[in-house]
């Protein structure tokens, strides 16, 4: 006999609204608040009021889908941003990408010069660790652990960091798919695949849905980046909140330049695919927050 639950359909934009106003208070009370004024300054720039917060909705809602805990979750959910706000601050650098233009306002090295934006993403990478280790806010320091060794993990050369290098030593190369989708593995995909990880690791879920999780995350960081492709050519600059045509003007390769255009719409939709089959492999009783997730990843507009 089945005996498993029909859950009523969510509402997404409330279960967003309730959990980013969480996020953003914590976000407020944390960052740089103890740091000089200018460096403070650079830093609250750099995070608050700005970005979709993917990431955080992710620890979030997997930490949920596993019963986690809630402070590790919230504590989780500030740190992965921190880590995405300090690559930007650094991935926009003239020593980098050189852009002027990121979530609709001035990057933070136009803002507060190179050696103030340099400064900024350190104290926002070192302060995402501090986050995860807190003294009295009800963590198991295994917990702790995991969650640290997650995010290093997810930042690192094996992942972030690491695709950032393959994509500067990228430019006017002609890669193919499979040189590619690895590249955008590990610079975009590792932090959305870690974020979900990461929210699995304030609960204990079994070894089958730890995987099926980790799938779940490897696919949406791909179709995120794919999708990412697809905008930088289809959308405008005001839409994006940053600089639209980039990475065609910079001669890197990209989804688009190497599929085409519909090739890439037909990626991203087996990507979305891929996500909702790994959520349904789980067997986790409430994965709703995830699958509309992934759907938002798939039919955003920026």
């Amino acid at each position: 006999m089945d005996t498993r639950v029909t859950l009523q359909p969510l509402d997404l934009r409330a279960w967003m609204d309730e959990r980013l106003a969480r996020v953003e208070r914590a976000l407020e009370s944390w960052v740089g608040v103890d740091a000089p004024v200018d460096l403070g300054e650079a830093m609250r720039y750099a995070v608050l009021d700005g970005g979709k917060r993917l990431r955080p909705l992710l620890v979030l809602a997997a930490s949920e889908a596993v019963g986690g805990n809630a402070r590790a979750a919230l504590r989780g959910a500030c740190a992965v941003e921190l880590i995405h706000a300090y690559s930007l601050v650094h991935d926009d650098m003239p020593c980098m990408d050189n852009d002027v233009l990121r979530r609709g306002k001035p990057t933070v090295h136009v803002k507060f010069g190179e050696a103030g934006a340099l400064l900024a993403g350190d104290a926002l990478q070192a302060l995402a660790f501090e986050l995860l280790v807190p003294a009295d806010d009800g963590v198991p320091e295994a917990m702790q652990a995991r969650l640290c060794r997650l995010l290093a993990h997810a930042a690192g050369s094996a992942g972030m960091a690491g695709g950032q290098a393959i994509d500067l030593a990228s430019v006017g190369v002609k890669l193919d798919e499979e040189q590619l989708r690895q590249m955008h593995r590990c610079k975009t995909g590792a932090l959305l695949q870690g974020s979900v990880l990461m929210g699995a690791a304030c609960g204990e879920p079994n070894a089958a849905e730890r995987a099926a999780l980790s799938d779940y995350g490897a696919a949406l960081g791909l179709a995120f980046q794919v999708v990412d492709d697809i905008l930088d050519v289809t959308a405008d600059s005001a839409t994006l909140g940053k600089t639209a045509g980039k990475d065609a003007e910079q001669d890197k390769p990209t989804y688009v330049s190497i599929l085409g255009l519909e090739r890439s719409r037909a990626y991203a939709q087996e990507l979305h695919r891929q996500a909702l089959a790994a959520l349904d492999a789980s067997a986790l009783a409430d994965t709703r927050a995830l699958r509309a997730l992934a759907d938002m990843v798939i039919h955003r507009a920026s």
